[in-house]
């Protein structure tokens, strides 16, 4: 392996374990400090800090489900994903590097996610934002690194298609739009 190819996978772990820790640390945290019922206003009505622990998958999804249905749903099946994920990303040098960091934070945040899941049954949520005219569901560092790390992947995605119409000659939808 080329000398590339190595900064490659140490980028690709250092994103891996910076991430995992980040949501490591602040769970920990929100388990040992603050109550169930505490609600801590960071932002007054717009940020909130609470605990809450999911049962679930996204907003709940799954909680009622009995098992082994519920272990094949949210533990097998998403410990199965993110095998696949790590080996694709890693074998896979060609991936653009916004795509690359994108699927990276995704695998990172739901490993974060199913090691809570595995190890406590639940996943331990603490954030609540209030835009006014919606809400959050309450989510956490995890749930935020996949987030960030779908919208790289879209960014990408987005920027290539871009690129590629415009190689093909075709009007770009921002100059139509002036």
């Amino acid at each position: 392996m080329n000398r590339k190819g190595i900064l490659r996978i140490l980028g690709i772990v250092l994103i891996l374990v910076v991430s995992i820790a980040l949501d490591r640390v602040t769970k920990i945290y929100v388990r040992n400090h603050i109550h169930i019922s505490d609600n801590i206003f960071v932002i007054k009505n717009f940020f909130t800090i609470l605990h809450a622990e999911n049962t679930g998958a996204f907003l709940s999804l799954g909680d009622s489900l009995q098992n082994p249905w519920k272990f094949i749903l949210l533990s097998l099946l998403p410990l199965l994903a993110l095998a696949f994920g790590v080996f694709y990303v890693m074998l896979k040098p060609s991936i653009g590097k916004l795509t690359t960091i994108g699927i990276v934070l995704v695998i990172a945040g739901g490993a974060g996610n199913l090691y809570d899941r595995m190890l406590y049954g639940s996943v331990t949520d603490f954030m609540h934002m209030n835009f006014g005219i919606f809400q959050t569901g309450v989510f956490n560092v995890a749930d935020v690194s996949i987030m960030i790390g779908m919208g790289l992947i879209l960014l990408e995605s987005w920027q290539k298609d871009r690129k590629a119409k415009k190689e093909q000659g075709a009007p770009d939808t921002e100059t139509l739009a002036a």
